[in-house]
């Protein structure tokens, strides 16, 4: 079985829809789709996430699922230094990597932090719906890994964000999520693969095939957004 993760094109935020080159990217991303066989498409109701299916979509004539634990992790904690309110999956490096909690896979979610929001509920939402929607493809969940009740080559893709990607990412994979959000970057359009290995009969385990990959924009000549990746700003948010 493959879960292709795609994060939305070049956004615009304010409109939540995307921007021009949002527009470009989605484009040159859906002569990649049209070519998969694709079991089934499934997309967050976001609006830049549902405006970057829609170009593969109609070219494939599919329809995809709108799943509404697909949307953002927008879940907020407070803010260490200001007292209000922030996403949980933004904070600088002298403050993140002090804390031993953050790079525990199993406990990130009871990091101090964490526990000033709904970080561990919201967690096991979406962790839970996603073993859920994999369990239909039978694929259960066993401990760390899963056991292959029916095993298969069915190819399903999630349109969606970067920081619900790296929460089903990090239950997968058995990473810390806030590893993977401070850590990792994955551009807009970008394609992420994971695959089951299925060395042992019956039981199987996700392994990364693709990360981030933007092929589709190289080979057009289609510089890769940096939307979501934080240069030497130099401000401490």
């Amino acid at each position: 079985m493959r879960i292709i993760f795609i994060r939305h094109g070049d956004p615009d935020y304010v409109n939540d829809t995307l921007t021009e080159k949002g527009r470009v990217e989605a484009e040159l991303l859906s002569e990649r789709v049209k070519k998969w066989e694709v079991k089934e498409f499934y997309c967050s109701p976001l609006g830049r996430a549902r405006d970057t299916a829609d170009y593969s979509l109609r070219k494939m004539g599919r329809q995809a699922h709108i799943c509404d634990w697909l949307q953002e992790f927008y879940y907020p904690i407070k803010d260490p230094k200001t007292g209000g309110k922030r996403i949980a999956w933004d904070f600088m490096p002298d403050y993140w990597t002090r804390e031993p909690l953050m790079y525990d896979k199993d406990n990130w979610v009871k990091a101090p932090i964490m526990k000033t929001g709904e970080i561990e509920e919201k967690y096991k939402l979406v962790t839970g719906r996603l073993d859920k929607l994999i369990s239909k493809y039978g694929y259960e969940r066993c401990e760390n890994y899963y056991k292959a009740v029916r095993p298969n080559r069915d190819v399903i893709v999630i349109f969606c964000h970067l920081g619900v990607t790296f929460v089903m990412l990090s239950h997968l994979l058995g990473i810390s999520a806030p590893v993977l959000w401070q850590q990792f970057f994955i551009a807009p359009t970008s394609v992420t693969e994971v695959c089951t290995e299925e060395r042992e009969k019956g039981n199987a385990a996700f392994r990364v095939k693709k990360f981030g990959d933007v092929s589709h924009l190289y080979a057009a000549g289609e510089v890769p957004s940096d939307s979501g990746f934080f240069s030497e700003t130099f401000e401490h948010i």
